[in-house]
């Protein structure tokens, strides 16, 4: 059996209740934003990342073939952003670029960079003779 003190003693309880669901989602919301910000960055990271591995690997073959070091820098450069750092060794047998970028969010200038950097290596194609 219920009795009255009960009943009110539940009405009392909900009616308390009422505004914590918007309240709860106003102190989580902040922070659903900041871990989608942080997504949203480490996709943008791993996109670079993998730009850095194209433009690595093409630029490796280019050199390897003999084409000039610098036109292998500009082409890889136009692939990548223009303050891509570009390193080229090339000897009689292997070729090597390493490109490495710091990538920064576009709404967060003022963050720490995050540094990606690929290598690709080629077999160096002899000079055909003359």
């Amino acid at each position: 059996m219920t009795t009255r003190f009960q009943r009110v003693s539940a009405e009392t309880k909900r009616a308390a209740s009422r505004g914590s669901v918007t309240a709860e989602t106003a102190a989580v919301l902040p922070a659903l934003i900041a871990v989608l910000a942080a997504a949203l960055w480490a996709i943008q990271a791993v996109t670079v990342q993998l730009e850095c591995v194209d433009a690595a690997r093409t630029a490796a073959r280019a050199a390897a073939r003999g084409e000039p070091l610098d036109q292998v820098r500009t082409q890889a450069r136009t692939a990548l952003h223009q303050n891509a750092e570009i390193a080229i060794t090339r000897d009689p047998e292997l070729t090597q670029v390493e490109i490495s970028l710091e990538v920064r969010p576009p709404w967060g200038p003022a963050l720490p960079a995050v540094r990606v950097s690929a290598t690709a290596t080629a077999a160096t194609e002899p000079d055909p003779p003359l």
